[in-house]
């Protein structure tokens, strides 16, 4: 398939899913979600068992149970007021594990996209 009429191919990724629930890969996106938050209780907690609740988190992915939870919603003053949604620690563990495997693939079609001829 070609790019915006060039001769660029688009490249085709497969197993991404495999990837993204890989043990590593969210023991790389734990370690990134966590990252400058270590003293957060929500952190804490998590961490008290950090092998395995990224088990389980693991095993709902692979066995497609996986639900997010309900954002927790706040309002913060600095200097403006802005209405604040906030993902549940072990979802930023899975919005890490995805940017991981996906951001590379999307790198990719943007610099083709972009070259200019």
């Amino acid at each position: 398939m070609a790019l915006s009429g060039r001769n660029a191919q688009m490249k085709t990724y497969n197993n991404l899913y495999d990837k993204i629930i890989s043990n590593d890969n969210l023991q790389e996106a734990w370690r990134r979600a966590r990252k400058g938050k270590t003293k957060k209780e929500y952190v804490i907690d998590f961490e008290k068992d950090t092998i395995g609740n990224l088990f389980k988190l693991h095993e709902e992915l692979k066995n497609q149970t996986y639900s997010p939870k309900p954002l927790k919603t706040f309002i913060l003053r600095d200097p403006k007021t802005r209405r604040i949604s906030k993902s549940a620690f072990r979802d930023r563990i899975v919005h890490h594990a995805l940017v991981r495997v996906i951001e590379p693939a999307i790198d990719d079609i943007f610099v083709l996209s972009s070259k200019v001829n």
